[in-house]
């Protein structure tokens, strides 16, 4: 009675990452962003059980499911280095266009949160790149990689008296980067995940005027992603490069939804 028992938990290992006892820096920057992340999330959270509490329910099911097309449109830009010291040049990320789920709970007639789900790959291309003593105002190819992206909204949707129903939404992203190709000349590639937010709006026109039921959806959403990217060009150049990347690029998706 009353005495403390330590116990050795052994290391879990998750997804990519191995959670164990390491040196107090360790990891310092995705704690730091996953803290960030789980914050913001649990707000949302937090804010929704609270209308939950206070607000009546929507009369009919509360579900909505949408499947839509999205252009996804980078607005890319980067900062490039050598062991620190900055190198002239940029990135360019290539425009995609991919197939989108995203589910949304309605709190009440107005308040709902929106899961929005997709994977997008992307050409890269190191741009105008000069390497003091071996490139000069150079393109380099850098191969593809995957985006998932899922993005977390809390909306308010507008109540018109028609069959036109508007909402604006903000919320969080987390984006993980998978399947790297790092192209012809790197030797390898690695890209860190990202949280940043989210801004939305979008509008919904119902197809029968009926609660529930069919809809048709478009929607824009305004994401911030900066990855911090390595690329191993040792064989090609002798040297790693280094470079912060904004991504953030302008989701625009356009399709269907049901509402239950």
């Amino acid at each position: 009675m009353g005495e403390h028992v330590a116990r050795h938990v052994p290391a879990r290992q998750t997804g990519t990452f191995i959670y164990e006892k390491q040196s107090p820096n360790w990891g310092h920057d995705v704690f730091r962003k996953g803290c960030v992340m789980k914050s913001l999330i649990c707000s949302i959270l937090m804010a929704g059980a609270a209308l939950m509490g206070t607000a009546a329910y929507a009369e009919d099911n509360p579900w909505l499911v949408r499947g839509r097309v999205l252009g996804v449109i980078p607005d890319e830009s980067a900062d490039l280095s050598v062991a620190g010291t900055a190198l002239v040049g940029d990135v360019d990320i290539g425009d995609q266009y991919v197939p989108e789920l995203d589910i949304t709970y309605f709190f009440n007639d107005n308040i709902a949160v929106e899961l929005s789900l997709a994977v997008t790959p992307h050409d890269v291309d190191a741009v105008s790149v000069t390497v003091p003593g071996a490139l000069t105002d150079a393109d380099i190819d850098l191969g593809d990689v995957w985006l998932l992206p899922p993005t977390l909204t809390l909306q308010y949707h507008f109540d018109t008296g028609t069959q036109w129903k508007p909402y604006v939404g903000a919320g969080v992203n987390a984006t993980f980067f998978f399947n790297e190709d790092e192209g012809g000349v790197a030797d390898w590639i690695d890209y860190d995940p990202s949280f940043g937010g989210a801004l939305q709006v979008g509008v919904d026109y119902d197809l029968d005027g009926e609660p529930g039921g069919w809809l048709l959806n478009a929607d824009i959403k305004k994401v911030w992603i900066n990855t911090d990217v390595t690329v191993d060009f040792t064989t090609a150049l002798g040297a790693s490069v280094d470079a912060e990347v904004d991504i953030n690029p302008t989701v625009v998706g356009i399709g269907f939804g049901y509402k239950f």
